[in-house]
């Protein structure tokens, strides 16, 4: 018997696969030859069907499980991976020691965290709470230094839990580090971050902007201003 077939987690994921939504998946997250997702398989499987299976299976599993599904060369069983992490690190408050567990598998697997929905689900909810209150060196190392563009996001998206708590300056110092990075999934992500801190200080974020936002990329800058009034929306476009 291999390892898949002793894993319910991944049993559980290919009894729900649906070769109708394939295609449309692997267009979605840019498969094809020289985009940012080339070569990555797909079951067909909607992220919440993918949740139903993470709550119905995440007790039963170990570190053993969690390392098959997340060298699966399917996306959907990937994630089913980090789901089922974030739900073993949320449930371990009481065992710090099981909580870094959960941190050093995360951070020991980022070659598999390699699209743009993988780093979301699930970076800010593990990591983010670990470091809430911890040194966050490891984010602004990641932005500067991460082996690939998903690392940087993590880098950058992981603070959505500090703004949740009402710490800002995190998300804005990592912006500066990655205010002229070169990709657009880089630029969405930071402006997305700033826009979620302007919800909680637009006056920080008018002073974050107010010096750069001549020279970020537009997308970024689109993402940050989007709950402004119109006018002023297009001051800043302008």
């Amino acid at each position: 018997m291999n390892a898949e077939d002793g894993n319910i987690l991944y049993r559980e994921m290919l009894s729900r696969r649906d070769p109708s939504q394939v295609a449309g998946l692997m267009r979605f997250f840019k498969t094809g030859p020289g985009q940012y997702g080339e070569g990555d398989g797909f079951l067909g499987i909607k992220v919440p069907v993918t949740r139903e299976v993470v709550r119905a299976c995440w007790k039963e599993l170990g570190f053993g499980e969690l390392e098959t599904c997340i060298r699966s060369g399917y996306h959907e069983v990937r994630l089913a991976a980090l789901l089922s992490l974030v739900e073993i690190f949320s449930h371990a408050g009481k065992d710090p020691d099981l909580q870094r567990q959960c941190v050093d598998f995360y951070l020991s697997h980022t070659q598999f965290i390699n699209n743009w929905d993988l780093v979301d689900l699930s970076c800010y909810k593990l990591l983010g709470a670990w470091l809430l209150d911890k040194d966050r060196t490891l984010l602004y190392d990641l932005a500067r230094n991460g082996k690939s563009l998903w690392e940087q996001r993590i880098g950058i998206v992981s603070t959505m839990q500090f703004i949740r708590n009402g710490q800002l300056d995190d998300t804005f110092a990592i912006a500066d580090i990655l205010l002229h990075h070169p990709h657009d999934l880089i630029h969405k992500a930071v402006g997305w971050l700033l826009r979620e801190a302007g919800k909680r200080d637009e006056a920080a974020l008018k002073a974050f902007l107010a010096p750069r936002f001549r020279t970020m990329p537009r997308t970024m800058l689109r993402y940050a201003i989007e709950k402004f009034p119109e006018g002023e929306r297009k001051l800043y476009l302008s």
